[in-house]
């Protein structure tokens, strides 16, 4: 079969895993999904806690992981559990390795595959980190020497802080009437002696010192020094114990992972002054006192916006650049979270074969019934424009993944609902996410008593705990939707510029090291010009992806569009700026005379930078003054977009949002509803096609829309509740069925009478069974059901109140926290997010059974363990904390309302 052709036959069985609409439209065992393969299910990252891992445990594991969806683990070492000691295992030892070769072989059997961390816990970093090859910080001292004295001095590190030993690197000399003097030659023994004859000096101490961070959460066998990550050097020394240890691997890892950048205060690296007079032009040295001035200046920002962008030059050229290429010598892709890092997040991004971003909290969302108690949560950081830079690094290189680690301290632990996790995950799909990593599961043995070795952050989705019933469900979402969003490739129309310099040639607090980081998006993202356009391009319906100055550069007019390695452009949009380099204006203007649709919002003002600049500006006005007949600022972007003949796509004026791509001439376009109201209407599409295909993800089931053309809009007909989702496809098939309309009746009817309620699975202990005639949260039924958690069955029988109705719509209203459906003892299928209703189809003329097994959450269970006094907190390090990093305390919270809660009705449905 074509992995290509979108209507590739699958087995049933995919339709079974989901909530199945048979009643909605025409099921049989065919599915517009193309095959799902590993790549396309959701992955883990998977903490070994101590490396204490064994060859059955393993195996079990991960057959654990792949009966519920996922398609593949990365392996992430990390500390130990209390009492295991006997069982660690040194990183990287022959048993270590044994370990992972055992864990291949498992998880190829399993048909999933295994990524590495290359390294434990975070960031790089180990024992064969010497200090020499260690994170690296610039430090300085400064000294006064009147005029006709003598300056004689040891020169060491005089702030008793530091304590780790640091070299010195140059010793300068600045006079009060401009001289400048390299007096380092001078220095012997550490020593000087060194009159001032002319001048009033200020001399300063240069010195090559070390940041002394060490690997947090170091596995066994693992911790030292974090590694220099401005030198090649520094890496090839850190690769050397995996050249050696992973001899015969090559090809069997999938990919090397790189965590976010939190390697913090590294500002410097032994070859510093030398890289940066290769990068920017000039010798550093005599600019010293403008970088190290803490006034405010034009030209003292200048300088630190060079240093700045030296910091991301090596970063890049000589760390992760590099590091990729040492990961396809040995047949493995790399995985990088660039973000956090010092550097321009596009080219990093990019330097990997696949980016990654992260989100980090909780987001709030309009759909209905979502809950979002403030008790349980820390804001989110997931902009977005945040989570975009990630996929336009993979878009405008080339790359086909884009990752994310996904759900990292959703909500508190144990307390996190499928229902939660589905708009989370949304968002990151909607902005270019294809290839999503849980964060996550931890290994687990079988003699760990319950709940099991667990990390410290939440989101554990391992499958002993409650949330594992259902969470095949959130799985298979995210695999169908991968299976389409991997499909094809990207379509935005639109290029905008991201001006990094604007950043990095301002003042910032006086820092030399400022990093891009998702938890500071206010400082360096929000409060720029560039933030504002992108959301609104966005929320008019624009597609677009970001591009850095490197990436214009290597840009070509081709066939009336902008190409670059990774797809072509119709538009490139420059935002309102003041600092852009001269060879970037340049590569811009070339471009435009090509006949490169260029738009700028404004013009710049600047070049950003120290050397020449005076020149430099002066051309720069030369350039736009000689060329004003093509560059000129944007009365407005919309209308130039217009006139490039770029349509936003205006189904967004519904609140729906929107991704699309194209495959093979068609397109594809995922729907989310996140707003609080149904939308049932005609959406406009831009694309001309006789025929629309809807796709749920959710349920896999699929129709052929109703559809109106309109010129070169296709108008479809969509019927997306609050909290769901559809994919559209355009086809030359004309042999699927159509797509069932319903519309609910004002024939509503409560489900009355007893529910038997009766306790499946779970713990600690099964609750008695109980009888009720009213729906509230089972905590009440008794004490040992107030402390369950785990799944219950509820049963009711009912009377079909009106025969001549062929589908009827059941809603279960408030449910803790999924529900599988039976009606008559058929199984309807599974309910795990809002909103909580599914159509059942025809009921029996007379007497109906509803049957659910309702599953809540972990919380309970776990917090009346804790009341108990059973310790299970046994852990290394940060052992456990809750979402506020403060000490793990169940027993303050209040038992979680678990089961459902109601009301649960039925509702007559009307085809249309």
């Amino acid at each position: 079969m074509q992995k290509t052709n979108l209507f590739i036959i699958i087995a049933l069985s995919v339709l079974v895993l989901s909530c199945v609409e048979s009643q909605n439209t025409n099921v049989s065992d065919t599915s517009v999904l193309p095959e799902i393969t590993n790549q396309q299910k959701p992955w883990t990252r998977w903490w070994w806690m101590g490396s204490a891992v064994d060859s059955v445990n393993i195996k079990q594991n991960l057959i654990d992981l792949q009966k519920v969806g996922i398609g593949g683990v990365e392996i992430a070492p990390i500390y130990g559990v209390k009492g295991e000691e006997d069982n660690f295992i040194d990183y990287l030892s022959p048993k270590w390795m044994n370990m992972l070769n055992y864990t291949i072989a498992v998880a190829d059997s399993l048909d999933m595959q295994v990524d590495l961390t290359l390294g434990t816990g975070w960031p790089y970093g180990g024992p064969q980190v010497t200090p020499e090859f260690a994170a690296t910080k610039l430090i300085t001292q400064n000294y006064e020497v009147k005029k006709g004295h003598t300056f004689s001095k040891e020169i060491k590190v005089e702030n008793p802080k530091e304590k780790r030993p640091a070299k010195l690197n140059c010793l300068l000399a600045f006079g009060e009437n401009g001289t400048y003097l390299d007096l380092t030659k001078q220095v012997k023994n550490n020593s000087i002696s060194w009159k001032a004859e002319d001048d009033n000096y200020k001399i300063y101490a240069v010195f090559t010192g070390k940041t002394g961070q060490k690997v947090k959460r170091a596995a066994p066998g693992a911790s030292g020094f974090t590694l220099d990550h401005y030198s090649e050097e520094a890496l090839n020394v850190y690769v050397k114990p995996f050249d050696n240890a992973l001899v015969g691997f090559d090809g069997k890892i999938r990919s090397i992972f790189n965590d976010s950048y939190e390697v913090y205060g590294t500002n410097f690296t032994p070859n510093f002054f030398e890289a940066f007079e290769k990068f920017r032009g000039y010798d550093l040295k005599p600019h010293l006192q403008l970088l190290l001035s803490e006034e405010d200046s034009e030209e003292g920002n200048r300088v630190k916006s060079d240093y700045r962008e030296t910091l991301s030059n090596l970063l890049l050229y000589k760390f992760d650049e590099p590091w990729t290429n040492w990961a396809n010598k040995h047949d493995f892709k790399s995985r990088l979270q660039a973000h956090g890092s010092p550097g321009n997040l596009i080219d990093l991004y990019a330097s990997a074969d696949i980016p990654e971003c992260e989100t980090f909290g909780s987001m709030p969302y309009d759909v209905l019934g979502l809950r979002r108690e403030m008790e349980d949560i820390r804001e989110g950081d997931a902009d977005p424009v945040m989570l975009k830079f990630s996929s336009s690094a993979a878009h405008i290189s080339g790359k086909p993944l884009t990752s994310s680690e996904t759900f990292t301290w959703l909500r508190d632990h144990f307390k996190v609902a499928l229902s939660q996790c589905k708009p989370e995950v949304e968002d990151l799909l909607l902005n270019g996410v294809n290839h999503v990593f849980l964060h996550g599961t931890t290994y687990s043995p079988k003699r760990a008593e319950w709940p099991g070795w667990k990390f410290y952050a939440s989101v554990n989705f391992n499958p002993n705990l409650a949330l594992g019933e259902d969470e095949n469900q959130l799985f298979s979402y995210i695999a169908n939707c991968q299976s389409l969003l991997q499909s094809g490739n990207p379509d935005n129309e639109n290029l905008l510029y991201w001006p990094i310099y604007d950043v990095w040639n301002s003042y910032l607090n006086n820092n030399l090291f400022f990093q891009f980081k998702i938890h500071s998006l206010d400082e360096w993202l929000h409060n720029q010009p560039f933030y504002e356009t992108t959301k609104s391009l966005m929320e008019k319906g624009y597609g677009l992806d970001f591009i850095s100055d490197n990436f214009i550069e290597t840009a070509t007019f081709e066939n009336g569009k902008i190409k670059l390695p990774g797809g072509s452009y119709k538009t490139l949009i420059v935002p309102t700026s003041t600092n852009m380099p001269l060879a970037t204006l340049n590569k811009l203007i070339e471009l435009k005379k090509q006949g490169a649709k260029i738009i700028f919002q404004n013009l710049p003002k600047s070049v950003p930078g120290f050397k020449n600049y005076v020149e430099q500006n002066d051309a720069m006005q030369k350039l736009i003054l000689d060329n004003k007949s093509i560059v000129f600022p944007s009365e407005d972007i919309f209308a130039d977009l217009q006139e490039a003949q770029v349509q936003p796509e205006k189904l967004v004026e519904t609140g729906l949002k929107f991704i699309r791509r194209a495959i093979n001439g068609d397109k594809i376009y995922y729907l989310v509803n996140h707003t609080s109201k149904m939308i049932d209407q005609f959406i406009p599409v831009n694309v001309k096609s006789e025929n629309v295909i809807i796709f749920n993800p959710n349920t896999s089931v699929y129709g052929k829309a109703e559809t109106k053309t309109e010129g070169d809009i296709t108008l479809v007909k969509v019927q997306i509740k609050s909290g769901e989702s559809l994919f559209l496809k355009t086809s030359n098939k004309n042999d699927v069925e159509a797509w069932n309309y319903f519309t609910a009746t004002d024939a509503v009817y409560n489900l009355e009478g007893d529910w038997d309620i009766s306790f499946l699975r779970g713990g600690p202990t099964l609750p008695e069974s109980s009888k009720v005639s009213e729906l509230n949260s089972w905590t009440t039924l008794s004490k040992e059901a107030e402390d369950f958690s785990g799944t219950a069955k509820y049963e009711i029988t009912f009377q079909n109140p009106d025969k001549s109705a062929k589908n009827w719509l059941l809603k279960l209203g408030d449910v803790r926290e999924s529900a599988k459906v039976w009606v008559n003892n058929k199984f309807i299928g599974t309910l795990w997010s809002n909103p909580f209703e599914i159509n059942v189809g025809t009921l029996l003329e007379g007497e109906n059974t509803l049957t659910l097994e309702v599953t809540n959450l972990s919380a309970n269970r776990i917090r009346a363990k804790e009341f108990r006094g059973e310790e299970w907190k046994n852990f290394y390090e940060i052992n456990m904390v809750n979402k506020d990093y403060q000490k793990f305390d169940a027993t303050k919270w209040n038992p979680m309302p678990s089961g459902v809660l109601g009301p649960v009705t039925i509702t007559a449905l009307k085809k249309n």
